[in-house]
């Protein structure tokens, strides 16, 4: 459904008197198929957007060929436009409209009469549950109600593909959890869905496939699953900083454990993030008592240690060299 073959992007960038090139998206590949739902995840600034941009026409690509539901995207970006739906990170909707309002107006856009228009809108009233609150201003509407309406606006014209930017993001659980279920629907339906995300559990749960992207790279591709396999063993979580105080370790302390750890055979690798350490082994169990008496040897005492199967987030470290997550 969609095909790309190095796509790039670059962006003017201004200091002083001097104009530099900015590589947002420097030459990517990947596909995705007919009726899955295709996650692009990396942390901020990756390219996430960007790439997402460029697909929906919203940007003209530097170079490189994409094709989406068979036509072609830099020659033909009109018959994209009516083949896909766009929802951004932010609501295109207006406050003082309603949400009834703003569907039948979406319809019309794309060339429908008002009746027909008011017989899709109500189609998908209907499928996204808005009928309790699509009337009142969408200005009275929650975080939630709002992001449901939007994925509403950009399906109503039933498009072969869904492009959705960051779809969850600010929600709380609960709408996380419902808009979660909407995608997967679409996706049941045999809508093809393209998303951006930072969520670590959103890609592993959601997804059927993934791409990570990284300084504008594509640095891993593949399912959830098959991804955090290629990290064999466990993954040991050691906090430097005392349990029974809000003190941080002196960097030395730090490095000291880390150098330590990083000798014994039974590490695969060890990553330092902030005052934790990260340590790949091939069996924890086996792994944990050592760690604590090559620790103590050298009189340091943990505050905590943790042990866990590898995460997306193990993947993109190991792809990149640097965490995903928060820190």
């Amino acid at each position: 459904m969609i095909e790309v073959s190095g796509l790039r992007k670059s962006f003017r960038s201004r200091h002083g008197r001097k104009a530099t090139a900015v590589d947002a998206v420097r030459g990517v590949d990947f596909s995705v198929e007919r009726a899955e739902i295709f996650g692009f995840l990396g942390p901020n600034g990756a390219g996430k957007s960007t790439t997402l941009r460029m697909l929906a026409t919203l940007l003209r690509p530097d170079g490189g060929d994409a094709t989406i539901a068979g036509a072609d995207l830099r020659r033909d970006p009109g018959q994209v436009r009516k083949r896909i739906g766009f929802v951004a990170q932010s609501s295109g909707t207006y406050d003082h409209s309603t949400g009834r309002r703003d569907l039948v107006l979406e319809a019309r856009m794309y060339g429908v009469s008002k009746s027909a228009a008011q017989t899709l809108a109500e189609g998908v009233i209907a499928a996204f549950h808005l009928g309790d609150f699509v009337d009142r201003q969408i200005k009275t509407y929650s975080g939630g109600q709002r992001r449901r309406l939007d994925v509403a606006l950009g399906v109503i014209h039933s498009p072969q593909v869904i492009f959705l930017d960051e779809p969850t993001a600010g929600l709380d659980p609960p709408s996380r959890a419902r808009m979660w279920q909407e995608v997967r629907r679409l996706r049941d339906e045999g809508m093809t869905i393209f998303l951006t995300t930072h969520y670590l559990d959103e890609a592993d749960t959601l997804c059927d496939r993934i791409s990570i992207i990284d300084s504008g790279l594509i640095v891993a591709e593949g399912t959830p699953s098959n991804l955090k396999r290629e990290i064999s063993g466990d993954v040991v979580i050691v906090d430097l900083a005392a349990a029974d105080t809000a003190g941080v370790p002196e960097p030395a302390t730090i490095l000291q454990a880390s150098k330590v750890l990083t000798e014994q055979p039974y590490v695969e690798s060890c990553e330092t993030i902030e005052h934790t350490l990260r340590l790949y082994v091939d069996s924890a169990a086996t792994a944990i008592p050592q760690i604590m008496r090559a620790l103590s040897g050298k009189g340091i005492e943990p505050g905590a240690i943790e042990t866990r199967r590898p995460s997306l987030d193990d993947v993109f470290l190991a792809k990149t060299g640097h965490t995903l997550e928060p820190g």
